[in-house]
């Protein structure tokens, strides 16, 4: 044995003394290795719905609900076992419903704490005790531990355990026992969550996402490009900072920004009511649903198009700095005929050659464009970015935010035999990897992650000021550039969308990528090129909705490729006909879960009504995985074959057992 193999075998030996210690570990571990695999939770595009989001997390996308049909079966009503559930969702609230209209409460709560036990034992019986006492409730972790791990159905035991659940509704903690259990299924029914990108943007409350988020017991999150935007913006990017208030005026969601992060924009709507006084901007109108008043409509409209022109400007300054970035089609200020309010684009015909087309401009006043200098921020528009990007800078909570996304994120993931990423991986027209350019080098596939991961971080950590500008600025190229693999588009049509009628103008073109979808031969080259074999293996895939109504199926290439994107965001859910898919893989294999639109957190508890719908298994196991079967029995393995090194050394008189004084 070799003196650095010595050296770390020491180094073990401090964790584990003796040969009592070492052997009691590796017995542990091996015992581990036996139990069925924990069940992980897939969830992408959430884009800011928080209450939809809280109640799958709740529910577990019906995991909950199976939990409880598993233990009652035909012994509960249908009626019953709802009941069942939405207590377990939402324990507080079912109580005091519930408890309005029970005459003997003290019954209530017996036969409800008999119930949950029940679940509890099932939802606990495939962890560790260590685990399982872990996950629970501090204030009620002896008693539950007593009450869930019982197997001695004697009598005296019965006894004894009739007493604890007696004396409990005796002493009043009836409420907080059931409110602990609850908390308890809810843990555990869902070992591992995995958030497949965009977070951010659309719905009203993506800051409270990410708080709950940051509260998860086990979570990782591969960044979407809307996710992506908001940590450029909290880096000061200008481009992205445009672009995050832009997208929050045009759904109605300032308050986003104003009340959930305490970014400043009053400088912002002064600018807009006086430089778009009588400007009905009607090209801005909001899109969603939103609870705004005719004012607050108004003073949004304006500061929509405040900051759409901004936007405008601030990435015609990057395209002219990055002409790397291979932009410059984009820049369409200049292309503007201001005096005949007209506009001059080049769009594809039908042998697919670009040919100029001139366009009337739906809206023709511009106050802030100096036609020169198109690009060029007016005075106060450039105090606004100064002040908004030192609000973002200086904003605490979403820097905390950004730094759990920064330890728990990644562009993608590699788990458990499954490929993890939001968007795409760029191909040629062929299905070949495409080659991109990064400042001034060319990747593809896996690299080109990799490397735009790195530039995403040195924005951050990076030890020079040029690294950084570098890494704030990629997350704007990652935005929206054609080549990036969270977009995927040969274009982001927001100019169009907002000053042309032509739907021609408006088309954006999805990468070859989306075409071979169903292409084995592909697939199995994604595959490979990230190192996972083509049986057995996934890719979970998020980003572009599922149209389901149009008969869409997300499972794609025999269930090689599983796009989960089904419409979590109300804005979509027209195209899509559903709200949102949700993926499980459990030790019995994947199962796919269609959600239906959720309705409010008042509903779900006064109704309860759940917003899982249809599951189809995916793929069912051929045999029940276990923990050794996972990427933690791998790094569980190294770690018993380490400690059976110590325990050689210790038997060998290499190391010697430390005296553990009694």
């Amino acid at each position: 044995m070799n003196y650095p193999e010595i050296r770390y075998l020491e180094r073990l030996a401090d964790l584990y003394p003796t040969i009592a210690a070492a052997s009691t570990e590796v017995i542990n571990m091996e015992a581990i290795l036996n139990l069925p695999k924990g069940t992980e939770h897939f969830l992408t595009d959430i884009h800011g719905e928080d209450e939809a989001f809280a109640h799958v997390l709740k529910n577990g996308s019906g995991s909950v609900r199976r939990k409880v049909n598993e233990v009652f079966g035909n012994t509960l009503s249908q009626q019953d076992k709802r009941t069942l559930a939405t207590l377990i969702y939402y324990p507080r609230e079912k109580m005091d419903q519930i408890l309005k209209v029970t005459e003997d409460k003290d019954e209530w709560y017996r036969i409800t704490l008999y119930r949950l036990i029940e679940i509890c034992k099932r939802a606990a019986s495939k962890y560790t005790r260590s685990k399982v006492r872990k996950a629970m409730p501090p204030d009620f972790a002896y008693i539950l531990e007593e009450l869930i791990t019982e197997k001695d159905d004697s009598v005296d035991k019965a006894s004894y355990y009739n007493a604890i659940v007696n004396t409990i509704i005796h002493v009043g903690r009836g409420r907080e026992c059931i409110i602990a259990m609850s908390q308890l299924i809810q843990r555990l029914v869902i070992d591992h969550l995995h958030i497949v990108g965009d977070i951010f943007d659309r719905g009203p409350g993506p800051h409270k996402i990410m708080d709950k988020l940051m509260s998860y017991h086990s979570v990782d999150i591969q960044w979407g490009n809307h996710d992506v935007l908001w940590m450029g913006a909290a880096a000061g990017q200008p481009g992205c900072i445009a672009n995050v208030i832009r997208i929050c005026a045009r759904y109605g969601n300032l308050d986003i920004l104003e009340d959930g992060y305490g970014i400043n924009l009053l400088p912002l709507a002064t600018f807009a009511l006086n430089t778009y006084k009588d400007d009905p901007c009607t090209c801005f109108k909001l899109k969603g649903s939103n609870e705004l008043n005719q004012y607050e409509v108004e003073v949004n409209l304006k500061m929509h198009k405040a900051i759409s022109i901004i936007q405008f400007k601030a990435e015609g300054q990057l395209i002219k700095a990055h002409p790397e970035y291979h932009m410059e089609q984009r820049n369409l200020l200049h292309r503007i005929d201001y005096e005949h309010g007209t506009i001059t684009l080049d769009i594809p015909d039908e042998n697919g050659n670009l040919v100029p087309r001139t366009y009337d401009l739906l809206d023709t006043n511009f106050p802030t464009i100096d036609p020169k200098d198109p690009y060029a921020y007016t005075p106060i528009e450039a105090d606004i970015m100064d002040r908004l990007s030192k609000a973002f800078l200086n904003c605490e909570k979403l820097q905390q935010h950004v730094k759990f996304l920064l330890a728990k994120g990644n562009l993608y993931k590699i788990y458990n035999g499954n490929l993890l990423y939001h968007g795409c991986i760029p191909l040629n027209e062929d299905g070949s990897f495409k080659e991109i350019e990064i400042n001034g080098s060319y990747f593809h596939g896996r690299a080109l992650y990799d490397i735009l991961e790195s530039y995403i971080r040195k924005a951050f950590m990076g030890v020079s000021e040029r690294e950084k500008t570098l890494g704030r600025d990629i997350m704007w190229y990652i935005w929206l550039n054609p080549d990036s693999p969270l977009f995927g588009k040969d274009k982001m049509a927001t100019f169009e969308r907002y000053f042309l009628a032509e739907k021609e103008t408006h088309t954006e073109k999805k990468n070859p990528y989306y075409r071979y979808l169903e292409n084995e031969t592909v697939v199995n080259h994604i595959l490979a090129e990230f190192g996972l074999p083509e049986k057995g293996s996934h890719i979970i895939n998020g980003h572009v909705p599922v149209r389901s109504k149009n008969g869409e199926s997300p499972v794609k290439c025999g269930g090689k490729i599983l796009v989960i994107d089904g419409g979590f965001s109300k804005a979509y859910q027209k195209e899509t006909g559903i709200a949102g898919y949700t993926l499980t893989y459990n030790s019995y294999g994947l199962i796919l879960s269609a959600l239906e639109p959720f309705e409010s957190t008042e509903a779900a508890i006064e109704r309860e009504i759940d917003i899982h719908s249809d599951s189809v298994i995916v793929r069912h196991a051929d045999r029940r995985k276990l923990v050794g079967d996972t990427d933690t029995g791998a790094v569980l393995r190294e770690k018993i074959a380490d400690l059976e090194q110590l325990l050689m050394a210790y038997h060998s008189g290499l190391l010697v057992e430390r005296y553990i004084k009694n």
